[in-house]
């Protein structure tokens, strides 16, 4: 953004979607919630300023809204955590900031919170989305139906669930589970896999902070979060510490945390996705375990993302023309 600012002709034109996920710890429940008052910058670097700016790390949401003016995308999709909507007026400054776009040229839809459960996600995770649609680009009646109070049915761009996550209703299919997703996966010494192989090492402890649960092979799984080692949930606590594994614990299966391919497999990525990648004939990572709970912790899970975007290209011949 900053090279394109000063000359650089950095972003492509014609273009139809734009998406991002703007930097969600200033508004994570799991973080200090300083929202767009964050102590951190762009880099995650402690700031030396006084004030807040645009390149605070709550506020780079700004940054996308600059793109989005640069390429006047026809759709946009922002993502942030859930616990955004209930900060002050955070989601109304982001929402009227997005729709002022390009000369105030985008509808921006009230955001929404979307359960990754009610689509097929074996987690509970739960994030909020925003949606921008290019005026000048829309046929009237799409016009009409969108600035609607009540958007139609017909015209309504957040996907319709497909599976009970948090939701009673006997005409979805029941929520995947996490026993679904990881049954017949080796242990992590029985593998080549290396996502599988290496993995959080660290102990478990009694302090009740994040991370010292067992997930419930039978439900869905926690919020897989962008965290350290320590914080990841256990794939399986030993009976000592309250682990409900009984028949794992019974084949002499030991004690251990969620790996990268577990967390992965939760997020519903390919199983053969690599995130933990070794240099070649050396013990060095190009992408360590730590780094790979990061990214997939980061992720917006890749079924969620699916139906996000066919609902989109259902709607392409109603709004444009």
């Amino acid at each position: 953004m900053k090279a394109q600012q000063t000359g650089a002709d950095i972003f492509p034109r014609d273009i139809d979607v734009v998406t991002g996920g703007f930097p969600c710890q200033d508004f994570s429940v799991a973080g200090k919630r300083l929202g767009f008052d964050s102590q951190k910058d762009d880099k995650g670097q402690i700031r030396t300023d006084d004030k807040p700016s645009e390149e605070t790390r709550g506020k780079l949401y700004y940054w996308m809204k600059q793109v989005i003016d640069i390429t006047r995308p026809k759709i946009f999709v922002a993502e942030n955590v859930k616990g955004l909507v209930n900060l002050g007026n955070v989601k109304d400054i982001i929402q009227q900031d997005f729709a002022s776009a390009d000369g105030n040229g985008y509808i921006v839809l009230p955001p929404k919170v979307l359960h990754a459960g009610n689509y097929g996600v074996p987690e509970t995770r739960e994030r909020v989305i925003f949606i921008g649609v290019r005026r000048d680009a829309l046929r009237p009646e799409a016009i009409k139906a969108l600035e609607s109070e009540v958007i139609p049915v017909e015209y309504d761009p957040y996907p319709i669930p497909t599976h009970a996550g948090n939701i009673k209703d006997e005409s979805l299919l029941p929520a995947v589970t996490t026993r679904d997703v990881l049954k017949g996966l080796k242990e992590p010494m029985e593998t080549a896999d290396e996502s599988q192989r290496y993995y959080s090492g660290a102990k478990y402890l009694r302090n009740g902070s994040q991370g010292q649960t067992e997930i419930n092979l039978d439900g869905m799984g926690p919020t897989i979060r962008s965290e350290h080692h320590g914080n990841i949930e256990f794939r399986r606590l030993s009976a000592e510490h309250g682990g409900k594994q009984a028949a794992e614990l019974a084949k002499g299966l030991k004690e251990r945390r969620l790996t990268p391919r577990e967390c992965a497999l939760i997020q519903t990525f390919p199983p053969d996705y690599p995130f933990v990648i070794r240099k070649e004939s050396e013990r060095r990572f190009i992408l360590s375990p730590s780094g790979a709970y990061k990214v997939i912790g980061n992720a917006v899970p890749p079924v969620l993302a699916f139906h996000l975007a066919t609902r989109l290209e259902q709607l392409w011949p109603k709004y444009f023309v």
